[in-house]
């Protein structure tokens, strides 16, 4: 079974239970916290790969790790460790977060800016653009980019908007020649 599947069926599952239990947005939030946890300590990701680990020293470290987490979360951790499949963590976690979006009609935004965007205004640009995509918000990531010289650019998913000056310019230089 590939990697996305075995991901998505852990996903679909723990997605069910948060709808059931009405713990979707603690549940994103606590895999949000879990990904970026996993993600930036290469410790934890070496201990998880471990082959000369037992399963309950692994089950222990993300015990230890992870007691804030929603029950829900932290079973679902376990679970994939007792199936040998901690490589799977972070998919999971990714696929999760992406059904849970589309539940919750959140779509995820890369907005590139010459400045970082103040919270009006990263409400301003989900407001405008969650209309243009047909979701009721987005979840922005801001990344500053001074080669812009001004303006916006976004990436929703595989669309791009781009109101910078220098797609402008861009755009100009091209119809001139």
């Amino acid at each position: 079974m590939s990697g996305s599947l075995v991901a998505r069926r852990y996903a679909l599952a723990l997605l069910e239970i948060a709808k059931e239990q009405q713990l979707l947005k603690v549940i994103v939030e606590d895999l949000r916290v879990v990904k970026e946890v996993i993600g930036y300590t290469p410790e934890l990701k070496a201990v998880l790969h471990s082959s000369k680990l037992t399963k309950e020293t692994k089950k222990a470290v993300v015990i230890q790790g992870f007691t804030a987490v929603n029950p829900y979360v932290l079973n679902t951790l376990l679970l994939l460790i007792d199936r040998h499949r901690e490589d799977q963590i972070v998919s999971v976690a990714d696929e999760f977060l992406a059904l849970a979006n589309e539940e919750m009609g959140i779509a995820e935004a890369d907005v590139y800016s010459t400045r970082a965007l103040s919270d009006a205004e990263r409400e301003a640009v989900s407001a405008v653009f969650a209309a243009k995509v047909g979701k009721k918000s987005l979840n922005i990531k801001n990344f500053v980019d001074s080669d812009l010289l001004g303006g916006l650019k976004l990436r929703i998913g595989n669309r791009i908007y781009d109101g910078s000056l220098r797609g402008k310019l861009d755009r100009l230089e091209r119809t001139l020649l």
